[in-house]
C-alpha cells in the first residue's frame, strides 16, 4: 500500500489474480483481527520513542464509504448520515520537533444501530467515548520507554474518568475544556481568575466546515490565518459530575488551566478561545505558551487523517463487500499512511529520527549500498543528513522517484516518495535474495 499509494488491492497486487485472491484469503482469515493488527502499529513506534518526551496525540475520524440501500457493505450509521466506520488512532509526536514517531494505539468500529438508554443515562464503559481512556491506557507499555509522555486531545475527550485515571508518573494529560465544571470552593471553571500573561501571534491552520452533531455547534469554514493572542494560567480544582459510573472515582481533580483568548479579531471570524487545561505544573509564562505550543501539534493528526483518506491512500474508495474485511483493511492502511507522512515530515532533515522506525534492518542495508550509485561527485549531491537517519533514507527514496537531489529544488512530495518506495521495495527484495 506505501509503495502504489492505494488501498486497491487489484493496484497493490499489480493486476495479477494470484496477489489479489491472496490479499482476500488474508482478509477473510479469522486469526487476522482488527485488535491484532492495531497490537502491530506500536512495536516499531515503542523503540522510536525511547528517551524522548512523546505527545501521544488521539482524535476519531469518520470513515464513509459509498453504498446503496440494496448494498450497505454491513456498515453502520455515522453522524454525518452516510454509511461508514470510525477510525480512533493515537499518533506519537516528539514534543521537540513535532516529528511523526509512529501509531501507537488506536480503534476501529462500525455503529449497530441507535442505543435505547439515554446518553446521560448510560455509564461510560456503554459509551463510545470510553475510547478515550481505554486509547490512552493501552499506550502506556508501548510508551513505557519514553522519558515522558503527555496525552492530547480536543474538547470531546475532557472527560471527568479520564483526569482521575489516565495520568501517572511522567504520563501527563493535555486536553481543551468542554464542560463548565464546578469549582471546589465555589464558581465555574470558565469563570476562573487567572493570572495574566504576555501576547503573541501564532498561526492557525485552515480549519474545515462541521456540521452541528452533540453538543457541538456548526461552524464554517476559515482560511489558515494569523492570530494575536494573549495567555493566562492558573490552577484550578474541579468537583467530581453527579453522574452513572463515576460514583467510584475520586472526589476532586487538581489541573493547570491555560486560556489562550485572540485580541481584536477580525469581524468575520470566529476568534480563538483555547482552555487549556493539564497536569503539568505551570509556574510562569514560559510554561504556560510551552503547553500551548504542545497543544498546537494536535493538527499533526488531521494530516494523518487527510493522508489516509484524500490526500494519499484514498481509502474511502475501497470497493471491498463487507465491514469486516473494511475494518482490517483500514487498521493495514492507517500504518501505510503514517509511513508516508513520517517520510514527507523526515526530508528537510530538521528531525532526529532513525530511519529504523521505518525500515527492517535488511532493508537499511540494501539503502547502504544503494547509497554510492544515487550520489553524485559533487558536494550539493551527496546526502547530506547523518547515516541512517530517517532523513537519509528519505533522501534515497526521493531520488529513486525521481527527485534531482539539488537544495534548490522544490521538496519531494508523496507521489516522490511513493515512486520511489516502489523502486526500492523492488531493489531491497533481490538485495534479500543475493546470497539465495
Amino acid at each position: 500500500m506505501v509503495a502504489c499509494e492505494s488501498v486497491c488491492l487489484r493496484r497493490a497486487a499489480a493486476g495479477q489474480r494470484r496477489g489479489i485472491v491472496g490479499f482476500g484469503r488474508f482478509l477473510d482469515n479469522p486469526q487476522v483481527t482488527a485488535e491484532r493488527l492495531i497490537e502491530g502499529w506500536g512495536v516499531q513506534t515503542s523503540q522510536a520513542c525511547a528517551g524522548r518526551h512523546v505527545l501521544a496525540v488521539q482524535d476519531t475520524s469518520e470513515v464513509n464509504f459509498a453504498t446503496t440501500a440494496e448494498h450497505d457493505r454491513g456498515l453502520g450509521k455515522l453522524k454525518s448520515g452516510a454509511l461508514g466506520l470510525l477510525l480512533h488512532a493515537m499518533l506519537g509526536v516528539d514534543a521537540d520537533d513535532g516529528g511523526v514517531l509512529g501509531l501507537v494505539s488506536g480503534e476501529i468500529w462500525t455503529r449497530e444501530g441507535p442505543v435505547a438508554t439515554p446518553r446521560d443515562k448510560r455509564a461510560l464503559s456503554e459509551k463510545e467515548s470510553e475510547r478515550w481512556l481505554s486509547t490512552g491506557q493501552a499506550a502506556k507499555p508501548v510508551l513505557a520507554q519514553a522519558a515522558m509522555v503527555t496525552e492530547v486531545s480536543d474538547r470531546e475527550s475532557d472527560l471527568y474518568a479520564k483526569w482521575a485515571l489516565l495520568p501517572g508518573p511522567n504520563y501527563h494529560v493535555l486536553t481543551r475544556a468542554w464542560h463548565d465544571r464546578a469549582l471546589v470552593g465555589g464558581g465555574k471553571l470558565f469563570q476562573a481568575d487567572l493570572e495574566p500573561a504576555g501576547v503573541r501571534v501564532i498561526q492557525l491552520q485552515a480549519r474545515p466546515a462541521r456540521k452541528a452533531r452533540d453538543e457541538q455547534p456548526a461552524r464554517a469554514a476559515q482560511p489558515a490565518r494569523e492570530a494575536t493572542v494573549r495567555v493566562s494560567f492558573g490552577e484550578v480544582s474541579f468537583k467530581r459530575p453527579s453522574r452513572p459510573g463515576v460514583a467510584d472515582l475520586r472526589k476532586t481533580v487538581t489541573v493547570r488551566l491555560v486560556r489562550v483568548a485572540e485580541v481584536d479579531p477580525p469581524a468575520d471570524v470566529e476568534p480563538v478561545l483555547w482552555r487549556l487545561l493539564t497536569t503539568h505544573p505551570v509556574e510562569d509564562e514560559v510554561k504556560a505558551w510551552t503547553v500551548v505550543d504542545w497543544y498546537r501539534r494536535r493538527w499533526i493528526i488531521e494530516q494523518f487523517f487527510r493522508t489516509l483518506k484524500q490526500q494519499g491512500l484514498r481509502l474511502e474508495d475501497s470497493q471491498l463487500h463487507t465491514a469486516e474485511r473494511l475494518i482490517k483493511l483500514t487498521a493495514i492502511a492507517a500504518r501505510a499512511a503514517c509511513i508516508i507522512m513520517q517520510l514527507v515530515q523526515a526530508r528537510d532533515g530538521r528531525s532526529e529520527q532513525p530511519a529504523r522506525i521505518v525500515f527492517t534492518a535488511a532493508e537499511i542495508k540494501a539503502l547502504h549500498a544503494l547509497l554510492p550509485k544515487l550520489e553524485g561527485k559533487t558536494a550539493l549531491q551527496k546526502n547530506p543528513h547523518p547515516t541512517d537517519s530517517l532523513a537519509w533514507a528519505a533522501w534515497m527514496i526521493a531520488k529513486l522517484g525521481g527527485w534531482d537531489g539539488y537544495p534548490k529544488s522544490k521538496p519531494p512530495g508523496p507521489i516522490t516518495f511513493s515512486h520511489g518506495l516502489q523502486d526500492f521495495h523492488a531493489i531491497a527484495q533481490g538485495w534479500s535474495l543475493r546470497d539465495v
